[in-house]
């Protein structure tokens, strides 16, 4: 890897590339986080590029909480770069992630909500730590439906019902229930993710390329949603955070302290229930 990323630290060894990200104070996914995206992803997709990708985060509390709620423009122009204008939306970022000619592995410590819990949901396979991961899908608390790929991902893996619970409810899983529903892949006690991963990884990474790829193009075929569906929800996303009601929760959520470090990032499942009911 030869190219200089801001909120990303890469690592090659062997046929497995390891992305940390590090987006201080608590690697929201603003503009930064997804102009480094797209050029990792590009370079992902170059032929002889590493045959397993792993992501994972410096900062334990936080994986990527969700979106920089002041930076959704500035944020999807830079997605635009990945597909033109006509794809400028996290959900055709995240498609393009599924579909890059390498394993994509997601290790997941803290917290992954809204776009971070649909970024692992891009991702090939997710393995988080029994004690300290938290995933969630929050939007719906804030006044507009997931955008970039959870009602698509969380239908096909939980089922119908499982899926509007955890769409309609905006509460965090921990990664036993996450496990238990199928949201991630394995539920690993802390201490031994890294080397589960690690191992995980290396073996597949051994594996011959041609095979993994036709093999993920398969299964991809069979799995992922249509584009016209991931624009469809990106848009009305687009649409509705900028509505009355979801402007109106979210400056009361920032009022409590959203997007910095506190109780209400920690533990905004509980916090979205406490909010005024509106219309």
């Amino acid at each position: 890897m030869t190219a200089p990323y801001k909120t990303i630290s890469v690592s090659l060894d062997g046929n497995v590339l390891s992305a940390t990200f590090h987006a201080p104070p608590i690697n929201l996914i603003g503009p930064d986080v997804v102009r480094d995206l797209v050029g990792l992803l590009g370079e992902v997709s170059q032929p002889e590029s590493a045959r397993v990708v792993v992501f994972d985060s410096v900062d334990p509390d936080f994986f990527f909480p969700h979106v920089d709620l002041t930076k959704v423009s500035e944020y999807t122009a830079e997605a635009a770069r990945a597909g033109g204008p006509g794809d400028a939306s996290l959900g055709m970022l995240f498609r393009k992630l599924s579909e890059v000619p390498a394993v994509t592995i997601a290790k997941l410590r803290g917290r992954a909500r809204g776009a971070g819990s649909e970024f692992l949901l891009a991702c090939d396979m997710r393995f988080a730590s029994r004690e300290n991961a938290v995933v969630g899908q929050p939007e719906v608390g804030i006044g507009t439906p997931p955008g970039a790929g959870a009602i698509q991902h969380l239908t096909r893996l939980l089922g119908r019902g499982r899926a509007l619970e955890a769409v309609l409810t905006s509460a965090d899983f921990d990664a036993e229930l996450a496990e238990r529903y199928g949201w991630i892949n394995r539920a690993v006690p802390d201490a031994e993710l890294d080397a589960f991963v690690a191992g995980l990884a290396a073996r597949i990474g051994n594996f011959p390329r041609h095979a993994l790829i036709a093999a993920k193009a398969a299964i991809n075929a069979l799995t992922l949603p249509t584009s016209a569906d991931v624009r469809a929800d990106a848009a009305l996303f687009q649409q509705l955070v900028r509505g009355p009601a979801a402007q109106q929760r979210l400056a009361e959520l920032f009022e409590l302290g959203l997007q910095t470090r506190g109780s209400t990032e920690l533990d905004l499942g509980e916090a979205l229930g406490g909010l005024k009911a509106v219309d």
